[in-house]
């Protein structure tokens, strides 16, 4: 996908979908609560560390000082796209050398019809993956080598042909693509643009069960006890049983017609899960049952951008010892107490990635290529890092940048170096302790979803359908 396609898709206009009949909980208005007791963030107030039209600057109080990052550790698996069930995982012990180890293509690459939207897992020795057109493969973690792969579309219909979209090419189709993969037990849960959440024996590729959803779905399940959440296009939580496909209860999140390409999914802390949605709502939610536990509003209104409206929460929130961490596009960066919903403190950053939490900090890349280190307690920044310095460009290198800029992942703090990928193909790896550029390496394609680790290898899928091992 190219870095101008990507810009057009971030800020196009989704066609609102109506609300399923179905729902077994109907939350038109989470805001609107009958019970005071309902929404225990209204209790407090978040604090902002920086006044609201002021830029995010590293505080004085923090300069050269030191913070506490946990020693790398080597992770066995990869199951879920954040890594685990909080979509928190600390530091890995990967990339040691940071060199790309090999290459493999897996199917279909981004272009004006087709996304990649699915971060791979990692789980048994393979890395599945899925490609813009819903066929997942299962790859071999050590050689790259493709051990299956399954085409999930669904079937031509009797006297049609598939169409270029799906089954006769129907505008009910043209949204399929996307969507994305989860492991656990021995299966790989699967959703897509294409209506539909499956499980497939991760061995072989075999289909258990399908289930249909009234709308696409581009982000990939979250999957704990015996659940499977996923989010749809119409901002609609699903569960499902995670054993037979059996719909569970559903939550609606206000209907938001402005969206972002990227879907986020939920993350899970014993009964709570937690989701973001387009609308700018962060929802904490009883994970056996649904009941609503609080939400936030992590929106602003900007005077200088008109973008902010767009107040989509595009990346992974995260839970991380106890607290919940959750950026939009909207401009705000916050923290929220995963227990009561009580705020933190916030900063008014805008960011279509995922957080990365790790000892003493919590890092974020923001839209315009800034990576931030941020004190998880105070909310005070450490560092700021921008990767897109125009300084020593020339005055049209300048012009085509503006026009072009350049995105940034979600970052990966690996082995002692905090690592970020990028539309233009290159990875950089940062000093997590001073933001200083320790290494960089050459991808050679656009990257837009965050890496992943399993033992000793860091793992990229880019927007050419490649899998890509850097060890």
């Amino acid at each position: 996908m190219t870095t101008k396609r990507y810009l057009l898709l971030t800020a196009m206009m989704t066609a609102a979908v109506s609300v399923a009949g179905c729902s077994t909980i109907s939350k038109l208005n989470p805001f609107d609560k009958k019970e005071a007791n309902k929404t225990l963030a209204t209790q407090g107030q978040r604090i902002s560390v920086i006044a609201f039209d002021q830029k995010v600057e590293p505080a004085e109080a923090l300069k050269g000082a030191d913070f506490f990052l946990p020693e790398p550790t080597v992770q066995a698996d990869w199951p879920l796209p954040g890594g685990n069930a909080e979509q928190s995982v600390e530091h890995v012990a990967a990339a040691a050398n940071f060199d790309i180890a090999w290459r493999k293509g897996f199917g279909q690459k981004a272009n004006r019809k087709y996304h990649v939207t699915a971060p791979p897992v990692a789980a048994d020795g393979k890395i599945f993956v899925m490609d813009g057109e819903a066929t997942v493969s299962a790859i071999d973690a050590k050689s790259g080598s493709t051990i299956w792969r399954k085409d999930l579309r669904p079937a031509k219909a009797p006297g049609k042909k598939r169409g270029f979209f799906g089954i006769g090419g129907s505008a009910a189709d043209r949204t399929g693509f996307g969507g994305g993969v989860a492991y656990a037990n021995g299966k790989l849960y699967v959703s897509s643009g294409f209506r539909f959440v499956a499980q497939l024996d991760a061995a072989t590729g075999a289909e258990a069960w399908r289930q249909q959803t009234s709308t696409p779905v581009h982000a990939a399940p979250t999957v704990a006890d015996g659940r499977v959440f996923v989010i749809s296009t119409d901002n609609e939580l699903l569960s499902f049983n995670a054993a037979d496909g059996a719909p569970g209860w559903t939550y609606q999140a206000l209907i938001e017609p402005a969206r972002i390409l990227g879907a986020t999914s939920p993350a899970v802390s014993g009964d709570t899960v937690v989701a973001g949605f387009a609308s700018g709502e962060l929802v904490a939610l009883r994970a056996s049952n649904g009941n609503d536990l609080w939400s936030e509003a992590l929106s602003r209104a900007s005077r200088t951008n008109a973008l902010s409206e767009i107040r989509d929460i595009a990346g992974r929130p995260v839970i991380f010892k106890g607290d919940v961490f959750a950026v939009s596009h909207s401009g705000v960066f916050a923290a929220t107490d995963l227990r009561t919903g009580q705020a933190r403190w916030s900063l008014p950053v805008t960011a279509i990635t995922s957080p990365w939490a790790a000892g003493d900090v919590v890092f974020v890349v923001d839209k315009a290529g800034q990576v931030i280190c941020v004190s998880r307690e105070a909310g005070q920044v450490y560092w700021i890092r921008d990767l897109n310095n125009t300084d020593k460009l020339s005055k049209k290198q300048k012009k085509k940048r503006a026009k072009h800029p350049v995105i940034w992942s979600t970052p990966i703090l690996a082995s002692n170096r905090l690592i970020t990928v990028s539309s233009e193909g290159q990875a950089v790896a940062l000093n997590p302790k001073t933001g200083e550029t320790l290494k960089t390496l050459k991808i050679g394609q656009s990257v837009l979803l965050g890496p992943i680790a399993m033992g000793d290898t860091v793992y990229l899928a880019t927007d050419e359908a490649d899998l890509i091992a850097i060890r």
